[in-house]
C-alpha cells in the first residue's frame, strides 16, 4: 500500500520553554487521519537528498478528540540538530510542512487493568499528554496514573499548568516533577530516577511503566526497574528519542 503524504500549514507557533516550541499543523482540504494517543508523525524536511537526512519523527501532543483539523507537536531545539534548527529558524506561521503517518504502537491497551506510571523528560511528555487528554475526552475507565516529569529548571517544565490542573480534577491522577539544575525547588531535586525508585520500591504485579525520552534516560530506567526493583520486562514499555 503506497504511503500517503500530507501537506500541512503551520497555523500557530508558541514557545513553551527557552528551548522548546509548540507547532499546530492544519491540512486544508483533507481530512486529518485518525490516530491513537501515543502515536507519532514523520516530517519530510528539505535537508538533503537521502531519507535519513530529511525525515524527523515527533510524537503527537494533542489528543484524537481535540480540534479535528489540527495536530500539535512539541519540539526541542537540539544541539547541532539540523531538523530542529530548520523548524526553529526557517518555519513560520503559514509555512507548509510535509508529513506521513500516524505510526507507532506506543499506546495504551484497550482495557487498562493496571496502575500506569508515565516517566518522561523534556518533550517526551508529548505522548503522555495525548494519552491523558484522550482518557479525559473518552471517559474510558482507568486505574491510578502517575506522571513523573524531569527537566533541568522550572522554566523547562512543559505543560505545567495543564498537568497541575489535571491533577486536581482527574480521578487517580498525580504529578511529580524532578529538576536537576535548580536548587530550592520544593519538589524532587535531581533526576526522574529517584522518584520511581523511591515510590515503587516494593515490586507490584499490578503496575505498568511507560517511558519516553532520550535513550540514556530510557536505558537507565529500564535497568533500574528490572535489576534494582525486580519488575518484569513485560511491565515496561518505552519510546526512544535519539
Amino acid at each position: 500500500m503506497p504511503t500517503t503524504w500530507y501537506d500541512s500549514i503551520v497555523r500557530k507557533m508558541e514557545p513553551s520553554s527557552p528551548t522548546v516550541r509548540r507547532f499546530w499543523l492544519e491540512t486544508p482540504g483533507a481530512v486529518r487521519p485518525d490516530f491513537k494517543a501515543g502515536q507519532f508523525i514523520t516530517l519530510d524536511l528539505p535537508l538533503g537528498e537521502k531519507r535519513l537526512q530529511r525525515w524527523r519523527s515527533y510524537s503527537i501532543a494533542s489528543a484524537p478528540a481535540d480540534d479535528p483539523n489540527l495536530l500539535e507537536l512539541v519540539v526541542v531545539r537540539a544541539p547541532n540538530g539540523q531538523g530542529s534548527r530548520y523548524l526553529f529558524e526557517e518555519v513560520n506561521v503559514g509555512s507548509v510542512l510535509r508529513w506521513k503517518g500516524p505510526d507507532g504502537a506506543f499506546c495504551l491497551p484497550e482495557t487498562i487493568d493496571k496502575d500506569l506510571v508515565f516517566i518522561c523528560t523534556g518533550t517526551g511528555i508529548a505522548p503522555f499528554r495525548s494519552m491523558l487528554r484522550d482518557l479525559v475526552h473518552s471517559g474510558k475507565p482507568h486505574r491510578d496514573i502517575h506522571l513523573i516529569f524531569g527537566a533541568r529548571t522550572e522554566a523547562d517544565i512543559l505543560y505545567r499548568a495543564e498537568m497541575e490542573a489535571l491533577a486536581g480534577v482527574m480521578p487517580g491522577f498525580r504529578y511529580d516533577v524532578a529538576l536537576s539544575r535548580q536548587s530550592g525547588w520544593p519538589g524532587y531535586n535531581g533526576y526522574v530516577h529517584q522518584v520511581y525508585l523511591e515510590q515503587y520500591a516494593g515490586r507490584r504485579p499490578d503496575v505498568a511503566f511507560y517511558l519516553c525520552g532520550w535513550s540514556n534516560m530510557i536505558d537507565d530506567a529500564v535497568a533500574n526497574l528490572i535489576v534494582k526493583l525486580g519488575y518484569e520486562r513485560a511491565q515496561i514499555r518505552y519510546e526512544l528519542y535519539g
